[in-house]
């Protein structure tokens, strides 16, 4: 028979185990679901006007928090990415303007702090699924001294592991590929790992279909990545189910970004064209996430993000979308790579069962560099002074508190790295034109236009009623606040941090006073 002091010290332990458990179980799973080049008036939650209907993307709306008024922190998707990782600006980072090719090294240096590492910290289990495109360093068979090229091929050794990839950037787990969908190479990578060598060249001239020319992996199938990485992520779930421990999901969609290829299934059911098609097929997946959470009875307690990387890019067929009357900007002006709101305002849901109440919906103003900041306070864990320098929670939005998120300002980029910054419902752009794709380009679409933009858009959604002679005194304010947040090396309250590399002096002349 058990003596009485070791069955009390027996149950003791028991109870402490059973405590310790209940409070790992009181941590949410935390999924985010990034779509690429997606636009806000894709979702029909968003568009009463949309041409179909995303039902599975409308459910985490009706029963969870969407948000009207959420933004990325670039108009294109390598800088995105970094600032979701890292909760801060992306031209803080070594890159000032574009993207990142398939073969660049690693944007997110080795001594910056990432969600996925701080939720490691925190223990979690992390993992990366899907598209990273921020660069890596792969094994050269010989020496470049440029490697930043979208339709550069260079010589390299596929046998060799990967360095400085997601496994070295906070993440247990990583199951993807380099880049784009149309940016070489096109080869899975699993922990550091190709999973099949190169065995041919492939290549797709097709306008919606298009890829760049480059080495293709045996298992590599152009129209079967956005299934066979969803069969990843699932599978992912169902093994975290019976871990015991909290999760984190960075599942990073590499669609309808080019190359649009639906499946078979979802040809012809969009009634608007193929990249209508290949949204229902994104649709389709997040349902499919949705339904392996519940089945493992891990719904209620994850809280899913589903957001996207930057507005619709224009291989989307805006003129051939218009004709059946949809609007992926959903009447905002501009598109992907542009300064205007079509660039950068894109749908934000937020489900979480037992916390966040079902069909809420925020006006907060939201970046996507504010994960960090939202899940440090959500688990009561402390970022570091030099991490996350421009993350604002919105977890008192998600909770409906009285208490606003201290965000109340939000900088915006663009594809040539153009600035704007809003406060409120003004906004100022410092440039004449979009600073990406759309009129007035930099090329030959600027003279005689003013320096700045000045709009108001509450008054003016559409961003055609230039009031910067008008208010002059509201541009000056709002050019101080963008330099003083430049030269601060953040946004947030704390001390001020250096920003990495030299400024482009043409995109940042006005904050020296030329």
């Amino acid at each position: 028979m058990m003596p009485k002091l070791l069955l009390l010290l027996y149950f003791v332990g028991i109870g402490l185990v059973l405590s310790v458990s209940a409070q790992q179980s009181t941590r949410p799973n935390i999924v985010y679901i990034l779509a690429d080049d997606m636009g806000i008036g894709d979702a029909s939650c968003y568009n009463a006007e949309a041409a179909f209907s995303t039902p599975h993307i409308d459910r985490l709306a009706r029963n969870g928090m969407r948000f009207t008024d959420a933004h990325t922190s670039s108009a294109v998707c390598t800088p995105t990415r970094y600032s979701i990782l890292t909760g801060r600006y992306n031209w803080r980072s070594e890159l000032k303007s574009g993207v990142l090719g398939g073969f660049s090294a690693p944007l997110i240096s080795q001594d910056r702090l990432t969600a996925g590492a701080f939720l490691q910290e925190a223990g979690y289990h992390t993992a990366f699924v899907g598209k990273w495109h921020l660069g890596w360093d792969w094994t050269f068979s010989k020496e470049y001294t440029q490697i930043d090229g979208l339709n550069q091929v260079l010589e390299v050794d596929y046998t060799q592991p990967i360095r400085n990839g997601p496994g070295e950037r906070g993440f247990s787990y990583s199951y993807g590929f380099s880049s784009s969908l149309d940016i070489p190479p096109y080869v899975y990578v699993e922990n550091d790992r190709v999973t099949a060598l190169p065995d041919r060249t492939t290549r797709n001239v097709d306008e919606k279909g298009y890829w760049r020319e480059g080495p293709t992996g045996a298992d590599f199938d152009h129209t079967q990545t956005l299934p066979h990485i969803t069969k990843k992520a699932l599978a992912y779930i169902d093994r975290q189910a019976t871990a015991g421990s909290p999760f984190f999901l960075y599942f990073a969609l590499p669609a309808p970004h080019t190359p649009i290829l639906p499946l078979s299934e979802f040809m012809g059911k969009s009634n608007a064209n193929m990249y209508g098609d290949f949204m229902l097929q994104v649709d389709d997946v997040v349902g499919q996430v949705t339904r392996a959470l519940e089945e493992n009875g891990l719904l209620d307690n994850t809280v899913i993000i589903f957001t996207s990387d930057n507005g619709c890019s224009p291989r989307a067929d805006y003129p051939e979308l218009a004709q059946v009357g949809h609007d992926p900007s959903n009447g905002w002006r501009g598109h992907k790579a542009d300064i205007y709101e079509g660039g950068h305002r894109v749908p934000f849901l937020v489900h979480w069962p037992v916390k966040v109440a079902a069909g809420s919906v925020s006006d907060q103003l939201v970046c996507t560099t504010d994960l960090m900041a939202t899940v440090a306070e959500l688990l009561q864990k402390p970022l570091p002074e030099d991490a996350a320098e421009d993350s604002y929670s919105f977890l008192s939005a998600l909770m409906r508190k009285e208490s606003p998120s201290r965000r109340t300002s939000i900088v915006h980029h663009s594809i040539e790295g153009r600035f704007a910054i809003r406060r409120g419902d003004w906004k100022l752009i410092c440039w004449p034109g979009s600073g990406g794709w759309t009129a007035p380009l930099s090329n030959g679409g600027l003279e005689g236009l003013p320096d700045f933009q000045l709009y108001n858009l509450a008054a003016d959604p559409g961003e055609l009623d230039n009031l910067v002679e008008r208010y002059p005194e509201r541009v000056a304010a709002l050019k101080e606040e963008l330099i003083g947040l430049i030269k601060a090396g953040r946004s947030t309250p704390g001390p001020a941090q250096k920003n990495d590399g030299e400024p482009i002096w043409e995109q940042v002349r006005w904050a020296y006073g030329e």
